[in-house]
């Protein structure tokens, strides 16, 4: 393989995936790093249904649904290499990079034109959301018992608390319980599910799992192996009330408490952070404030759904090619995103009139009967609730955006 490429895609998740294909579609020279000794990422060991049912039009696993984007990216014999890692991204020119790429080969130095970082998310630990007590065994993430019990088929557990209602913890709890588990109980912080509400109903209700919201894990405790926690409701400023603490007896804690998106090469290179979306500050291309680093993915922001993940790759490769065939983006007028009323966030954060873009947008807090409104392009849509865990996707044509000034504001109002 050469060291030169149009287009390097970091991550071999379903974003990076996407990216990779759509580039070399549109006739660029590609190559991909993936740090794990295969491509394919979270979606091979999520075995449950779901996937695909926008980008597919059909209901298939993870593992389907990965299956075809893999097959499609091998048959197009794209340049990568797996257990390699990006050190860092320097600046060659103003808009060509290099990047330092540890590889079983060496330290290879690789000239990129572009970069599409799709590099996913990590979980949030324990130690990030306060929980005190005893560092035993039998506490993990979601993910990694999600990947004991299906890529390893070890069972981490009898007895199970989660921690969190996230999607994965969820669907975990199903998963331990088609297993023989018994799932002791969900616990939310916040005073509704943080996960889908076709999952809150399959996953929990249709097996009878409780789940407690407003309450938190305030302690684990354990000799050397976890015994039980100690779990308390909260107040509406999510304090602990006290004299409302009750063990639950278990062998097992998962923690489902969120994911952060994973940043640490492209920070290295001085994008700026979205302190909303904990990822990059982005534009209708998916342009990083650092020219020709593009960002998809759980790396750009927290999805929902594998679908929109996909989307995103593909939609950074298009932005790739345009900054690579005219050597940077055209000059245009950036209009800023601005978050209104009951807006938590979203990206991307600057649009502009040369192109249709997807917003993509969470809420702070659910809501009934509601309106969704663009009130500078005079764009509204009636919506019959608003979760912050479901979030928002709709399309902005560039005749709507021509319509405003400086600023677009998006906003959740009350439907009058």
């Amino acid at each position: 393989m050469q060291n030169e490429y149009d287009v390097v895609v970091i991550g071999g998740g379903p974003a990076g995936l996407a990216a990779a294909i759509k580039s070399k579609e549109l006739g660029l020279k590609v190559l991909l790093i993936e740090n794990r000794e295969f491509i394919g990422g979270i979606p091979i060991q999520c075995v449950h249904p779901g996937f695909g049912l926008h980008y597919f039009r059909e209901d298939l696993t993870g593992t389907e649904f990965i299956y075809r984007l893999i097959k499609k990216f091998e048959e197009m014999n794209i340049d990568h290499y797996t257990n390699a890692h990006v050190l860092e991204i320097l600046p060659y020119s103003y808009r060509h990079r290099i990047l330092k790429v540890v590889t079983e080969k060496g330290i290879l130095n690789i000239k990129a034109k572009a970069v599409i970082y799709a590099t996913g998310a990590r979980e949030r630990h324990m130690f990030e959301i306060g929980i005190t007590g005893h560092r035993v065994a039998g506490i993990y993430t979601a993910g990694e018992a999600q990947t004991m019990m299906d890529i390893y088929g070890i069972m981490p557990g009898k007895e199970i608390v989660i921690v969190g209602s996230g999607d994965v913890g969820l669907i975990m709890a199903r998963r331990f319980t088609l297993e023989g588990a018994h799932v002791k109980a969900v616990i939310e912080l916040m005073p509704y599910p943080g996960g889908l509400t076709r999952n809150v109903v399959q996953c929990l209700e249709d097996f009878g799992i409780p789940l407690y919201l407003s309450h938190a894990v305030t302690r684990i405790e354990g000799r050397k192996r976890v015994e039980k926690v100690i779990i308390t409701k909260v107040d509406e400023n999510l304090k602990p009330i006290p004299g409302t603490e009750e063990e639950l007896e278990c062998d097992t804690v998962v923690l489902a408490v969120g994911l952060v998106p994973y940043l640490k090469v492209i920070e290295k290179a001085g994008v700026i952070i979205d302190p909303a979306t904990k990822g990059p500050v982005v534009n209708s291309y998916l342009e990083t404030t650092v020219p020709g680093i593009f960002v998809a993915g759980n790396a750009l922001v927290i999805n929902d759904l594998v679908d929109y993940v996909v989307e995103q790759g593909e939609e950074a490769a298009v932005g790739a090619y345009e900054f690579v065939k005219n050597e940077g983006l055209p000059a245009m007028k950036w209009k800023k995103l601005v978050k209104g009323r009951n807006i938590r966030l979203v990206v991307p954060h600057y649009v502009s009139e040369a192109k249709d873009v997807m917003i993509y947008a969470r809420v702070a807090k659910p809501e009934e009967n509601v309106r969704l409104r663009f009130p500078e392009i005079g764009k509204e849509m009636k919506l019959p609730f608003v979760k912050p865990s479901e979030m928002i996707r709709i399309k902005l044509r560039k005749k709507d955006i021509a319509k405003a000034g400086d600023k677009i504001t998006m906003e959740v109002v009350p439907n009058e």
